[in-house]
C-alpha cells in the first residue's frame, strides 16, 4: 500500500478501479456546493469501475435544513443511473474492511495492479487556475475554489497567502503556513534532500 495525494479520487484499487469517499456529510456540502457530480464523472472518466462510497447514517440526511432530502435522494439517483456505482458503509471500520476486500479482488484475483492516472489536460484557462491552488499542500478542490472566489486570480492569491485565514472559511494557520513553506523554500533535488 502506498500513500500519496490524487488528482481524482480518494483511492486507486487498480489501473480500471477507483473509490470516491463522502461522508453523509461530505456528500450533502458537495451537492449544495455542485461539486458532487463534476467529482465522480470525472473519476469515471479516469477510473472506469469507478465507485462511490457513503459513510455514516444516511436518515441524518432529514436533519439538514439547507438542503432538502428529495435533492439527495435525486443526486444519488442521477449518479446511479450515469453508471457509478455506490456502497454505504455504516462507519469508518467499515470502510476500511470493504476497501481491503475490494483491493483484494482488484488486485489478487483480477491480476489488476493499482495505478495512479494522470489527470487530463484542462480545457479552459478557470480549470487550468482551479488545479493549479488546488494542488497546493492540503488545499483541494473545494478551498481552492473559495481561495479565487475572494482573489480572484492565482497571482493574488499567492501574493496574499498570509491572509487566508482571515477571510478564507476553513483555511487556518497549518495550512496556511504549509503553503508558505513551499512557496518559499528553495528548490533542491529530492536525493539531495533524501541524504539529508
Amino acid at each position: 500500500m502506498r500513500t500519496q495525494t490524487l488528482d481524482k479520487g480518494d483511492y486507486v484499487l487498480s489501473d480500471e478501479c477507483a473509490v470516491e469517499r463522502k461522508t453523509v456529510q461530505d456528500f450533502v456540502y458537495t451537492l449544495t456546493r455542485r461539486f458532487l457530480f463534476e467529482q465522480v464523472f470525472k473519476l469515471k472518466d479516469t477510473y472506469p469501475k469507478s465507485l462511490l462510497i457513503i459513510e455514516g447514517y444516511m436518515p441524518m440526511i432529514y436533519k439538514f435544513s439547507k438542503i432538502q432530502p428529495a435533492a439527495v435522494w435525486g443526486a444519488m439517483f442521477n449518479i446511479a443511473k450515469n453508471g457509478i456505482p455506490m456502497v454505504s458503509t455504516s462507519n469508518q471500520n467499515e470502510t476500511i474492511d470493504f476497501l481491503y476486500t475490494a483491493a483484494k479482488q482488484e488486485q489478487l484475483v483480477e491480476k489488476r495492479s493499482p495505478i495512479v492516472h494522470a489527470c487530463k489536460k484542462t480545457d479552459t484557462i478557470s480549470d487550468a487556475q482551479m488545479y493549479f491552488i488546488a494542488s497546493l499542500p492540503n488545499v483541494g478542490r473545494e478551498k481552492a475554489t473559495a481561495i479565487l472566489q475572494s482573489y480572484q486570480t492565482p497571482q493574488n492569491a499567492l501574493i496574499n497567502v498570509d491572509d487566508w485565514s482571515k477571510t478564507v472559511d476553513g483555511l487556518g494557520p497549518v495550512i496556511t503556513n504549509k503553503v508558505k513553506e513551499v512557496l518559499t523554500t528553495p528548490y533542491r533535488e529530492e536525493t539531495e534532500q533524501k541524504k539529508q
